[in-house]
Order: C-alpha cells, then structure tokens, then sequence
C-alpha cells in the first residue's frame, strides 16, 4: 500500500506517532514536516496535495461549506479557553467586553481564524457584546481563498503586524495571539484562566481548536481508514496521557493540560463525537451567527462514517 502524506503538528499527543512508537501495519503513513502547522493547512485547502492533514477546525467548516472534498474525524489536537485572547489599549476608554461596540477591533490573522471565532463568540453569549456593531481588521487573508466575509470586516490592514497597529491606535482593541509587551497594552477579561475554566463549569464546553481531515476520496478508497485512524491517534494518545497522570515535572503546557486534567476529570483531550458534542454545536453555531458559514452543518456532514458512534 503506498503511504498517505500526513501532515500534523509537535504536541504531546501527537509526539509517539511521530517518532515511530506508535504505528498501526494497515496505515503506512508519509510524516511530512510543515511548520508552522497553519502553512499546511492552507496548502491542504488550496491544493489538497497532502492526504491527511491537522485543520483550524473553522478552517475545514469554512472550506466544507464551500464544497471542498474534505472529512474530518473527530481527533481534536489543539484545544483552548479563549478569553485570555482579547486585548484594548488603555488610552481607548474601554472597561468592559461591551465597550467594543462600535469600535474597530484587529484581528490577529483572518476573520476565520478559530480563536477569533471562538472569541467572538464568547463575547457575544457570555458578555452580551453586539458582534455586528464592530468593524473587524484581519491582518491576513484567509486560508479558504474562496471565502467572502460580511461587510462589517475591513482587509486594509492585510500585511501588518497585529500588535504594532494596537500599540499605534489604529483600532481601540485586538483579538488574537497578538504578542506585545507594552504597559499600554492590556487584556480585555481579567482573570481570564479562571474565566475560561468558569466557562466550561457553566457549559460543559472545552473549545476544540484543531482537528484532522481527510481527502475525501482517500476515504471512498478505504471504507475502514477513518476508524483506524482514530484509533491511531487513540494510540498515541495514552503515553502522553500516562505522563500527566504521572506527577513528573513538565513544561508549562504541559502542566496547563494536567490542570485542565483536574478540571474536566480525566482525559483533557477525549476523541469521538460524544464527549465533543457541545464543543462541536457551539463552534458550528457561532460559524453561522458570524458569517463564516452560511448554514448548520450536522454531525453526520461532517465527520466521516465509521466514526460517528450513535448519533
């Protein structure tokens, strides 16, 4: 069998696939390096030259959506609380998430760009903000090249740096990994670790950020691929699982998805669609209310069979 090209990204879950501990006779798989990670998505949208690749799961609604011969399976690798991930300058008066309205507000990467949707959301359903009062300023285009966004999102600002035009006041407020490190610049919710976890008390979500997708037709070729490659990532999964449970000293990620561990009762990381279901409508749901889909997508559209478990 020729290998599948697959692209994924260095995490501890991922790292007993890559280094060859962990490997299933029936999936010969290509690793091919792309770094960082978000160029292999994009080159996955724009091309599909690689088989299997790690997606923004707003990515792959995105390029779904539009009709792009992509399945995911329900392998989500990345996976965040988001209101660490807004940011106002101090100069610009602004005291609470609903300040934002009517403002100009930077968006680290493009408009689809998981964070800022999940964000967005959040802003809107726990704070109350009024998402379509706000011009939104990406600082990229989108992976989804076919993509159009609402009017109320402003391009002029491709090619610059998030921060440095916060820092300058070209807009009042950023959303995104926007690195800076200036006394003018400051978070938007405080205590925003313990934001998110209150968030997850309340509503059962742990934001899904990345998940894996597959070519459609390499799934039509091999009916049983999708499960198998579950239970690949299932696999490599348990080591890294073994290690936080372990007690051993770690990095500092690594420490948050201990912690992360202790907040949701075990695994931080679970696959499969019935301990992501809240995860998945919620994302789904914010993707239509902020126009980066123009409808539901349902479970079964976009998970491959073989891994929808009992709908």
């Amino acid at each position: 069998m020729t290998p599948l090209t697959i692209a994924v990204g260095n995490y501890g879950l991922t790292r007993a696939l890559k280094d060859g501990s962990v490997a299933a006779e029936r999936l010969p798989l290509d690793l091919v390096e792309i770094a960082p990670i978000t160029k292999a998505m994009r080159r996955m949208v724009r091309s599909l030259d690689l088989d299997i690749c790690e997606m923004a799961f707003t990515t792959y609604l995105c390029a779904k959506a539009l009709g792009q011969p992509l399945t995911a399976i329900p392998v989500f690798l990345t996976r965040n609380f988001h209101h660490w991930a807004a940011f106002h300058h101090v100069a610009a008066g602004i005291r609470s998430p609903r300040d934002l309205e009517r403002r100009r507000v930077i968006v680290n990467r493009g408009y689809t760009v998981t964070t800022g949707l999940w964000l967005r959301g959040i802003l809107k359903t726990e704070y109350g903000v009024d998402l379509g009062t706000i011009t939104w300023m990406p600082t990229d285009d989108e992976h989804v090249a076919e993509y159009v966004a609402p009017p109320n999102v402003d391009y002029a600002w491709r090619g610059q740096a998030a921060g440095d035009l916060l820092l300058a006041r070209a807009a009042d407020a950023g959303i995104g990994d926007i690195k800076i490190d200036s006394p003018a610049i400051r978070p938007l919710i405080p205590e925003a670790r313990q934001a998110g976890f209150a968030y997850y008390r309340r509503t059962g979500i742990y934001p899904i950020n990345h998940a894996v997708v597959v070519r459609n037709d390499i799934l039509a070729a091999d009916p049983g691929l999708a499960a198998a490659l579950v239970a690949l990532f299932e696999a490599a999964k348990a080591p890294y699982l073994a290690q936080l449970a372990s007690g051993a000293p770690l990095s500092p990620g690594d420490e948050t998805a201990r912690e992360v561990s202790r907040l949701v009762g075990g695994d931080p990381f679970p696959y499969g669609i019935a301990a992501n279901r809240r995860a998945i409508e919620a994302i789904v749901d914010f993707a239509v209310d902020q126009q980066v889909i123009p409808r539901k997508l349902g479970v079964a559209e976009l998970f491959a069979p073989g891994t929808l478990g009992n709908l």
